[in-house]
This record gives structure tokens, sequence and C-alpha cells, in this order.
């Protein structure tokens, strides 16, 4: 879990809240977590019935939530005031709306939590909202992970559900999935649905379950391709190659160019175990295994080789320098056998 969003969370569960969030940022992930741990644990559900206030952005003005926010609660300590869509505000970047909103924040009603979830995107900073809002400490950003700290989440997220995935499972569903940290979430739940906690969660069940092919994935053939399999790189080719449609030879292109740029960044490392390729390209330990391994088998000749097959690839995809009748799994066919050639 994000260290800001365990911080929140522990201090609502010891009863410090804040009398404003204002959550924002690429990562709705988080925004949903913290609103969503409010709304349920805030009040009791008999204190929800008057004190529970759900808005939503396109629906009102700063002025309508700021009178919801500054009345008082009924037979309970505290209200909850939830704006979703805070982005959508009409005028919450506007004169009267910013004025209106930073002097609430100025003065906040201590018997009111509002919290705003500000989605997809921050404040502009180069308005007055955007440039004063970072002052306050109930202010807080949540940028989308790297892919570097995905494998880390996903481990952390099935651990808290109480299931431990192979490595090689977890690594796949991050490349698959990518940053979106909401369709991870669901993606996991979705696996996890009649499994017992304690379970061993394996590699072939993730592969199958998101919908990737076990034998037959630009997983596979990358690591076909890392550990030099020739015949099972061929295999899978040959797949790729009786279904384009399903498996776009432009996508698998540039997929592999982003594989043997980073493989070449890594063979200049000072340190090329395991660990250094961690602490010095700030990579997975998942990542950080396989590009140590494919290291032993690839000279750094042999990649800048593989990165000018795949440049030239791409050119002909895009109809540059294409020959007579060659089409996308021909190009595909070439590509495999001049990065497997020694």
């Amino acid at each position: 879990m994000d260290s800001t969003v365990k911080k929140l969370i522990d201090e609502i569960k010891k009863g410090k809240c804040s009398p404003v969030y204002f959550l924002q940022g690429e990562e709705d992930y988080h925004i949903d977590l913290i609103s969503s741990y409010l709304e349920n644990n805030l009040l009791s559900e008999s204190e929800k019935s008057f004190n529970q206030v759900i808005l939503y952005g396109k629906e009102v003005t700063v002025a309508n939530i700021l009178t919801n926010a500054r009345r008082f609660p009924m037979m309970a300590e505290r209200q909850l005031v939830i704006v979703r869509e805070a982005q959508e505000i009409p005028d919450l970047n506007k004169e009267l709306g910013t004025k209106l909103l930073l002097d609430y924040f100025e003065r906040p009603v201590p018997s009111t939590v509002l919290v705003l979830c500000h989605k997809h995107k921050t404040l502009d900073k180069r308005k007055e909202l955007g440039k004063k809002a970072d002052r306050f400490d109930w202010v807080h950003t949540f940028k989308r992970p790297y892919q570097n700290q995905l494998p880390e989440f996903v481990y952390e997220y099935f651990a808290e559900k109480g299931f431990k995935a192979e490595p090689q499972g977890i690594q796949a569903l991050c490349e698959y999935v990518g940053n979106d940290l909401s369709r991870i979430v669901n993606e996991i739940d979705k696996l996890l649905i009649g499994k017992t906690p304690g379970e061993a969660i394996t590699s072939t069940y993730i592969m199958a379950r998101v919908g990737i092919s076990r034998e037959y994935n630009i997983f596979e053939l990358q690591k076909a391709i890392s550990s030099r399999q020739v015949k099972s790189v061929f295999q899978i080719v040959q797949y790729f190659q009786s279904n384009t449609k399903r498996n776009p030879v432009i996508v698998t292109v540039a997929f592999f160019y982003s594989f043997f740029s980073k493989l070449l960044v890594a063979a200049y490392a000072n340190d090329k175990s395991e660990r250094g390729l961690i602490t010095e390209l700030k990579m997975s330990p998942y990542a950080a295994k396989d590009y140590a391994a494919t290291l032993n088998l690839y000279s750094v000749s042999q990649i800048r080789q593989a990165i000018s097959l795949i440049k030239t690839a791409d050119l002909k995809l895009k109809g540059v320098n294409t020959g007579s009748g060659e089409d996308e799994a021909q190009i595909l066919q070439e590509l495999m056998v001049g990065i497997m050639a020694r």
C-alpha cells in the first residue's frame, strides 16, 4: 500500500481525521481507497442518515458544497461530505469558486470532514487554486506508479488477501495490465474468486484467467528469446503468424524494442548482478532476475544488433523499405531469425 494512503488510513482508524481531504492525481485507486474507507468507517449506520452527504462535481458549485460543509452534525460528533468527480465542479477554477474554497481551507468547520475527489489530474498550477493548494496539509497527490513498482504492489495486495502468487505470474500480470492500479486490483479480485486464503496462486492460473495463453503469448516469447530457446521462439512466432489480428506484429516489435533498450542500459550498469540492477536501474526484483540472466547470453554487440533489426522491422511495418510481397508475418520471422543468430 502507498505510504501516504497507509498513514492517512491509520490516522482515521485512531480517530485523527483531517477536516478536509483534497485527493488529486492520475491514480484513481488511492483516491477511491481513502474516500471509501471514510464513507464506510467514519460514521455509524445510524449516524449516516443525517450526517453523510454524497455530492457529484457536475451537479454542484463550490458554494453548494460549502453550504453542506458548514452545517452542524445532528446527534453525532461530526458529519461527512464527499464530493466525487470534484474536477468537474463548474466554478472550481473561477475567481469566486477559488476564493470561497481557499477561504474554507483557511477556516474549515472542525465538526465536518470534507472529502474532495479530484480524479485523473492535478490542479492547474498556473491558476490561483493550484498555486495555493499545496500549502495545506490536507492536499494529497497520487501519481501513477512506475512499471517497476507494480510487482511489489501486486505481491502486497495478494498478501493482504492471504495469498502468495508466483513471481512469473505477478510479472506477467503487471506487463499485461499496465500501471492502472484499479484495473490490476479488479483482475486480482477476479482471480481470487472461489480461492481459499493460503492457497498458492500459480503463474499458469494467472495467465489463463487474465486472458494470456501460457504457451503462446508475448511474455513467453520474451522468456524464450531471453534464454535463447530457438525452438520455442519459432513455435510461438508461428502461432503469432497464424493470428496477427490477435497478436499485432507492430505491438510485438514495440514490446521488444523496449525490452532490448532496457537490456542495453543494463549491460552498461556498473553492477550487473540482480541486486546491482535493482539498485542502479530501479528495476523490480522480478525484472532484474530476467535481465541479469539475459545478459549472460547476449553480448553488448548482439543487443545493439537486435535493436537495429527491430528498428528496421518497425520501418518495414510502416511501409518503408519493404521488399516485394513482404508481409507482417515474414517481417516478424526475419526479425526473430536475426535476433537469435549467434
